[in-house]
């Protein structure tokens, strides 16, 4: 199985000291997001986790702890850097930093393990496609000895978007399409293959690979080993083709308090979640309480064991 941490927040950016306390110990709490009292328990081992897959927009604070992350698990990082200011991403870092960490990270786990997300993307008299652009480009040349792959996609106006970011509009099929043709040249000029994932227009004819962020072929070249042939796909959204991951973080509680956020409800709920935390204990946000329901996660590798064992003889 795929442990991620976190589409639901920002792990690695905020909780990174208790993400750790959480593989020294060896399992993880995890509340059912939308029934609370169902608490499901993960095992945080090589025997039953394949890979953990990092999303952050500042992996500054996980740096420390890569070298013991890497003893126990496979590691794959995508790490977003957009050309977004305060007024959209509040408590993001300056860029010249993320882009700074992003490169000790490659270092550390490999240029192959780590993804640059460029995403969401939405036009405004601020942010018009010239400035995406030049800005793509200038990131592009920042990152290309530090990661072959690049992900972008289109805002999706969720209804928390909606509500916390009223101004913002949809991208039109044209202007999409000018931005991505825009783009792929870049990534040609930078060595960087250019990806889309979970978007319903095919950008081929742009020169952008339809993709899937956590994919058969990145999590193998990530683990070393072939998976199964029979695993299924990501359920979380309509074109996702991602292989199934098991989020370990919680809604309402990422500080980065970015406004086109889908995992945020307001400001005011993630400073009294973010509140909450306490890096000792097994769940994200507070502790076990009166009535919850633990059931044990039932764990499997995707990883081919018999196919690993065999090829170890052999060699």
């Amino acid at each position: 199985m795929l442990i991620f941490a976190s589409g639901r927040t920002d792990i690695a950016a905020f909780y990174s000291d208790w993400f750790m306390n959480r593989v020294r110990e060896g399992f993880v709490d995890v509340r059912n997001p939308y029934y609370k009292a169902q608490v499901t328990r993960y095992e945080l081992s090589k025997e039953k986790v394949d890979c953990v897959i990092f999303c952050t927009k500042n992996p500054e604070p996980i740096l420390k702890y890569i070298p013991e992350l890497k003893q126990k698990f496979p590691l794959n990082f995508f790490v977003t850097i957009t050309p977004y200011e305060k007024d959209v991403e509040p408590n993001v870092p300056e860029k010249g930093a993320v882009i700074e960490s992003f490169k000790k990270l490659s270092e550390l786990i490999g240029k192959q393990n780590i993804t640059w997300r460029y995403d969401p993307i939405f036009i405004s008299q601020k942010y018009l496609p010239s400035l995406h652009i030049r800005k793509f480009r200038e990131y592009a040349e920042a990152l290309k000895e530090y990661t072959g792959r690049c992900i972008i996609s289109f805002i999706d106006l969720y209804e928390k978007t909606k509500r916390n970011f009223p101004e913002v509009n949809e991208v039109s099929v044209e202007d999409q399409k000018f931005i991505a043709r825009a783009f792929s040249s870049i990534a040609r000029d930078t060595n960087l293959r250019l990806e889309t994932c979970a978007e319903e227009i095919d950008f081929s004819d742009c020169g952008v690979i339809p993709g899937a962020c956590v994919s058969r072929e990145i999590i193998e070249q990530t683990t070393g080993s072939v998976l199964l042939k029979k695993i299924g796909r990501s359920a979380l959204r309509k074109h996702c083709a991602c292989l199934p991951t098991h989020d370990i973080g919680a809604y309402n509680c990422c500080p980065h308090l970015c406004k086109y956020c889908y995992a945020n409800y307001d400001a005011e709920l993630v400073r009294k979640n973010y509140a909450r935390h306490d890096k000792g204990s097994s769940f994200l946000l507070g502790t076990s309480e009166s009535g919850d329901i633990f059931h044990q996660a039932a764990q499997s590798l995707f990883r081919d064991t018999a196919l690993d064992s065999q090829m170890e003889l052999e060699f």
